[in-house]
């Protein structure tokens, strides 16, 4: 890689703290830090997403076009999920403090908290890693070609998205009032291992994120 940065140049910077680069906050429980080269100047091929998420919560449903990830847990238990694109399968790892869950450059994933307190680092092979996100697909994509395309009723898919927000990060959203919600729990707490995914299970919310900071 052709590293063009100027080290004898008195703006350059080897250090910074990542607790004050917040990318999105749902609470004092559940938000997101941000380090990339815009951050940190002298980073090359490598950045990284500090996250703490309180049980259940869950970063949407995304992919990375230009970065593969590796989520790494620092405390608590999270379940990384994994579409495989070859196998059409989800893949569920539940993973605890010291273990990680890789995640390939522009495979749909998302991770759901199991207990509470929960910190992971995401760490990119890019300086800035580049995202679409599940709310934005849902929100941005005309109606009419999604009703057309998938033969659905346009106004009953327009009512079904009604609550979905672009850029939603961390879900659920603190107003969802969603009775008889079927938790993933059932699906996640068996320990670092994949699972084939239920049809019930895939009806787990979606997730986005960053896409405004990087964009």
């Amino acid at each position: 890689m052709v590293s063009y940065m100027d080290y004898t140049s008195p703006s350059t910077q080897y250090t910074f703290d990542v607790n004050n680069s917040p990318l999105f906050k749902m609470d004092n429980s559940n938000f997101i830090n941000v380090l990339g080269v815009k951050q940190l100047n002298t980073l090359e091929n490598l950045s990284l997403l500090d996250i703490f998420l309180s049980a259940n919560n869950v970063i949407e449903p995304h992919y990375h076009q230009n970065a593969s990830e590796l989520v790494y847990c620092i405390s608590g238990s999270a379940t990384v999920s994994i579409l495989n694109p070859f196998t059409k399968q989800i893949l569920n790892y539940s993973i605890t403090p010291g273990q990680v869950a890789n995640i390939p450059q522009g495979w749909w994933h998302y991770e759901v908290a199991t207990v509470d307190n929960t910190h992971l680092l995401a760490i990119f092979n890019a300086p800035t890693p580049e995202v679409i996100l599940g709310s934005d697909i849902l929100k941005f994509t005309p109606t009419n070609i999604m009703a057309h395309t998938y033969c659905l009723d346009e106004n009953e898919w327009k009512q079904a998205i009604s609550p979905v927000k672009p850029s939603t990060y961390i879900g659920p959203y603190k107003n969802c009032n969603r009775e008889n919600e079927n938790m993933p729990h059932q699906f996640v707490n068996q320990p670092f291992q994949n699972q084939q995914h239920s049809q019930q299970y895939q009806q787990i919310q979606y997730m986005p994120w960053y896409h405004q900071y990087w964009g």
